[in-house]
């Protein structure tokens, strides 16, 4: 849902002031945009944390198959506060940056851009603070949106198959079936760690050369890899929920049916019962991206044309 906010608010607005050299909604959107850009960072690592960990206990639960299913309640609190947690840590993008203008020398046209600089009307302690964060935030950045999710994920997947590795009789009671799921979620969480840090390689990169090379870099330069460094963030925002439906099959298989249920032409037809029927069964058998439990096994399906 995040991904998409950043596709439906922050593409539209960057594009449009490239192209116009015009500030979409003027000094809210240089606020804004760089607000929510970090948010999603924020709330991208702290999932990929919070997945690793329920893989950890997913290997090390003792008995997986007398494991409760996780209630919607506990669901959303984590999600609130890995939300509320991105937006917190978010709040200095506000204040840091702000709307300036620029007239070329040749044409005299007037262009307006962001920059990151703290407004002198702040409180002198708002003020001191917003510099502190001005000047640590590459290694910020570097540390905690980059070094924390990659090393967490990497970490917890070792372990995971250290652990899972040295109990091998756990891993025959879980059951076949099981043990591929879990390794499709694995796969899963792999792959969206392994997305998201070559997607956010550019933004260190690009935030290095601010800190130790502005001066001796000019503003064209700058403009540049701040772009390319945005468009890498819409490419993660993109393809973060194709990768997750591609390789996560349940959650995948949920989508689709929700997407054929919303057709009118794919009502359920006679010819097509049986099969419906073995894909509903199969998706109810199926563990989903958060529960490590599988489901009861349902009573077996009467044939089809009984008198029952």
């Amino acid at each position: 849902f995040w991904d998409f906010l950043i596709l439906f608010f922050c593409l539209p607005v960057v594009i449009f002031n490239e192209i116009t050299k015009k500030r979409l909604l003027g000094d809210i959107s240089c606020r804004i945009v760089p607000f929510m850009e970090v948010s999603s960072l924020g709330v991208t690592t702290f999932s990929l944390c919070a997945l690793g960990i329920d893989r950890f206990h997913a290997a090390t639960s003792p008995q997986a198959s007398a494991r409760p299913i996780e209630r919607c309640q506990s669901i959303i609190a984590k999600l609130a506060v890995i939300w509320v947690g991105s937006m917190t840590l978010s709040v200095p993008e506000i204040l840091l940056w702000q709307l300036a203008q620029d007239t070329s020398p040749v044409s005299g046209a007037v262009s307006e851009y962001c920059t990151m600089r703290p407004s002198a009307a702040l409180p002198e302690s708002v003020y001191s603070l917003v510099l502190t964060y001005q000047n640590a935030r590459m290694w910020w950045y570097f540390g905690c949106y980059f070094c924390l999710p990659v090393l967490f994920t990497v970490s917890c997947q070792l372990v995971t198959r250290r652990v899972g590795g040295g109990e091998k009789k756990k891993a025959e009671s879980r059951g076949t079936k099981h043990g591929q799921c879990e390794r499709h979620l694995n796969c899963t969480i792999i792959g969206l760690a392994v997305v998201y840090g070559l997607c956010a390689i550019p933004e260190n990169v690009c935030n290095i050369v601010v800190a130790y090379m502005s001066p001796d870099v000019s503003k064209q330069t700058l403009d540049l890899l701040g772009l390319i460094n945005q468009f890498f963030l819409f490419f993660k925002c993109s393809v973060t929920p194709v990768l997750l439906l591609c390789l996560c099959r349940p959650l995948g298989q949920a989508f689709m049916d929700c997407c054929c249920c919303c057709c009118e032409g794919c009502g359920p037809d006679a010819g097509s019962s049986e099969g419906s029927a073995d894909s509903k069964l199969k998706t109810e058998m199926s563990s989903s991206i958060f529960f490590d439990k599988p489901r009861e096994s349902p009573p077996p399906l009467l044939a089809l044309g009984t008198p029952c």
